[in-house]
């Protein structure tokens, strides 16, 4: 999975230009429009609509839905917005696609930038901006595939509402659509949390660890994707506007209970994360301190054996004096010595098992477990 770019500003516009300059990516997508426009009982749909068939779907029809697709030529972008009479200032954050969520209020219209995720196993984010008009809602999205397929087919088939509704419902719709599609992100990031707890509390490596930050920035891109979507949809709710009903603004409520819950979601698994750093610094700690014991167990029950090697490899002459080293003169002291050596060792295992350093003090917690 590629890394979310945290802290990349794709801005095109240079330094001390004019408001509202319109310079498209280079690496932006050709253009696409579709178009959906219906009303109670029928609904109409043009892919790779014309400049014209726009204005034909909102002269015949009480809602036109124009989705713009790839941000490749500003030109076309302009005279869509001509069509509805967008602000110039707006077209530009259309084009600047490092914006926040957010909500602009226009003469009669709103612009509404949101965050949208790419594909539901990955957390790689696109800008999705949205006009609302009385009668008209314009979508524009940095490249081709979505998750309005499932508004698209509510409008085709005349499900729900929103045939019935106004702009203000559809773009209800479009938001919702938005802000649920990181509920699928966040499952398929906690079912891969849940298996790094299993590895890390299990065996861990230093792949674990690389996985936890690179889950840690994850969840750090989508509380920062996430957090502002609470105070856009504030707004929306409750500022007065005549572009938004009293029964649209019902239904944003329920969007930002969505967005409560994501950031709850989010934040546990955040948590969780940088607890399972901890544990894995503990793992490893622990890891270090048995090999560190056993080092110094086998060091600890070597040096009485070296002193006695190291003891009777003195030479002293003996035929000075009686005195030295008179075990070297008997029959059985070379079996004296490894004997000698031989009960050190064993006494120095035999001290550390009953002090329970051998079995990592299971013996003092089979002795609390009883006391309990």
């Amino acid at each position: 999975m590629a890394r979310p770019k945290l802290f990349s500003i794709r801005r095109r516009s240079v330094p001390g230009a004019p408001p509202g300059t319109l310079i498209a990516p280079r690496e932006a997508q050709a253009p696409a429009v579709d178009v959906l426009a219906y009303a109670a009982g029928e609904f109409i749909e043009h892919k790779g609509a014309s400049i014209d068939s726009i204005r034909e779907a909102r002269e015949r029809h009480a809602v036109t839905w124009v989705n713009l697709t790839g941000l490749g030529d500003a030109g076309l972008l302009v005279e869509i917005a001509e069509i509805f009479g967008l602000h110039h200032l707006a077209l530009e954050d259309v084009l600047n696609v490092h914006q926040r969520p957010k909500v602009e209020e226009f003469d009669d219209h709103l612009f509404i930038v949101l965050r949208m995720i790419s594909a539901p196993e990955s957390t790689e984010m696109e800008q999705v901006s949205i006009f609302l008009g009385k009668d008209y809602v314009l979508s524009v999205q940095e490249s081709a595939g979505d998750c309005f397929d499932a508004v698209r087919e509510r409008v085709r088939k005349g499900k729900g509402l929103i045939r019935g509704r106004g702009a203000d419902y559809l773009c209800y719709a479009l938001i919702d659509a938005v802000v649920d599609i990181f509920f699928p992100a966040l499952e398929m990031l906690g079912e891969k949390l849940e298996r790094l707890e299993d590895t890390v509390v299990g065996k861990a490596d230093a792949k674990s660890i690389e996985s936890l930050h690179d889950m840690k920035r994850d969840f750090l891109h989508l509380r920062r994707t996430i957090w502002p979507y609470r105070e856009m949809l504030n707004e929306l709710m409750r500022e007065e506007n005549d572009l938004l009903t009293p029964d649209t603004q019902v239904y944003l409520r329920d969007c930002y209970d969505h967005t409560i819950q994501l950031m709850d979601i989010v934040e546990t698994y955040r948590e969780i994360a940088s607890g399972l750093v901890d544990v894995y610094i503990s793992s490893v700690s622990a890891k270090l301190n048995e090999i560190m014991k056993v080092l110094t167990i086998i060091a600890t029950v070597f040096m009485p054996l070296s002193f006695i090697a190291s003891l009777y490899g003195m030479n002293f002459d003996r035929s000075v004096s009686a005195w030295n080293m008179p075990e070297l003169g008997w029959r059985l002291g070379y079996f004296f010595a490894l004997g000698l050596m031989a009960i050190c060792a064993i006494g120095l295992i035999a001290y550390f098992w009953r002090n329970g350093w051998l079995t990592g003090n299971k013996r003092i917690e089979r002795e609390e477990r009883d006391q309990i």
